[in-house]
């Protein structure tokens, strides 16, 4: 296997550390602060991110983007997470999904995403449905031509800034084994202002401030069958592939945090002196500092190899799901570490230790939870003796 990147890979590496080092860092500790990124400063963010040619990377050539390869694309995602979601999201990601756009949807709803005009949100959590996924309660029922939905989901990242909704609904069921059915779920394109939807902020969160999760409730809200992304009953079918390689990059921006805590951590006991010398001469945080460039140099790899297999169209849920759970286990232990170096000072917000602790904790929940990942990889192990 090559682990050496090309040199535009590293050319690539290097443009994505300036611009976060230039247009996202400065801002970090005010939007921490207040909660809060200005509609001013995200849409100049989004502008900033369509000059250097960075806005929707994720997205293949045919459907507007840059066609980057998978190990590339983590490569970029890796480094934008150095600074908090709050600011580089508005780099702007435009869902996979909507790359399932068919007909008039290509014009409406994926080619204004892919060029920054609109912004779409994720919508499949509830209440009683986390990790389940199955046991979705959104119900969307056949009204002529029309679809009325009605339930609710909770936990919907950027769903206040979103023109329109990716909503996952239960369109009906089918026997899965005798005596247990299952749901079909199908995938929705619904637009923000539809007559029957409520946006509301949810629960503020100690991770990622400024980025904020909402609660989304639908009351007899109608919309077009024109509106099914995909086919009825299929939206598993548009969702897995996205999930899956959701994690990679959830496990690439883990190694990204992971590395910019080891950072501040060496030039911390560089620095700090204690007993007329620096304390990254004591073993107790020398030891502790080669550990965690250890750990995160295995992340790393582990992350660009399931990148890798994804470009080969090799990588199964085992691999995106080893590579999440390592690199976010990986980043709670660093940014816990990086505190402990820097002692009291590293729970005080005077430095970004302590903002780097809280936003790290998120990591090993959303995505799939650190449990749900070991269920996933303990499966496919299993799988082939369990047929037999």
């Amino acid at each position: 296997m090559d682990f050496q990147l090309s040199e535009e890979q590293e050319l690539l590496v290097k443009s994505v550390q300036t611009f976060v080092n230039k247009e996202l860092l400065p801002h970090e500790e005010e939007v921490d602060r207040q909660d809060v990124v200005s509609p001013e400063l995200a849409a100049q963010l989004r502008r900033k991110a369509q000059d250097a040619g960075l806005y929707a990377f994720n997205m293949p050539k045919e459907g507007g983007g840059l066609g980057l390869d998978f190990v590339s694309q983590a490569l970029i995602e890796r480094e934008l997470s150095k600074c908090s979601w709050a600011l580089h999201v508005n780099v702007g990601r435009p869902s996979n999904i909507l790359m399932a756009c068919q007909g008039d949807q290509v014009d409406e709803y994926l080619k204004p995403c892919v060029a920054g005009e609109k912004i779409d949100c994720f919508a499949l959590t509830e209440p009683g449905a986390g990790s389940d996924a199955n046991s979705i309660n959104t119900k969307a029922n056949k009204d002529g031509d029309d679809f009325l939905l009605n339930g609710s989901k909770h936990f919907i990242s950027h769903a206040g800034e979103a023109d329109f909704i990716i909503l996952f609904a239960v369109t009906g069921s089918h026997e899965h084994r005798k005596g247990h059915t299952r749901n079909e779920v199908t995938a929705f394109l619904v637009d923000s202002d539809s007559k029957g939807l409520t946006v509301r902020r949810g629960p503020k969160c100690v991770s990622n401030r400024g980025y904020h999760t909402f609660e989304l409730f639908f009351d007899d809200c109608r919309i077009s069958s024109k509106k099914v992304l995909g086919e009825v009953g299929k939206g598993w079918s548009v969702a897995n592939e996205w999930l899956t390689a959701g994690r990679v990059m959830v496990a690439a921006n883990c190694v990204g945090q992971a590395q910019r805590a080891l950072d501040a951590s060496i030039s911390w006991s560089a620095d700090r002196n204690q007993f007329g010398k620096p304390i990254g001469t004591n073993q107790g945080v020398s030891f502790k500092l080669a550990d965690m460039a250890t750990e995160i140099k295995a992340a790393d790899l582990m992350t660009l190899h399931a990148a890798q297999k994804m470009d080969l169209g090799t990588m199964t849920d085992a691999d995106a799901g080893m590579a999440k759970l390592f690199a976010s286990e990986v980043l709670g232990r660093a940014v816990d570490e990086a505190v402990q170096i820097y002692g009291g000072m590293g729970l005080m917000d005077e430095v970004p230790i302590e903002r780097m602790w809280r936003n790290a904790r998120i990591e090993r929940i959303w995505e799939g939870t650190s449990e749900i990942q070991r269920h996933i990889i303990s499966r496919e192990l299993l799988g082939p003796y369990l047929k037999r």
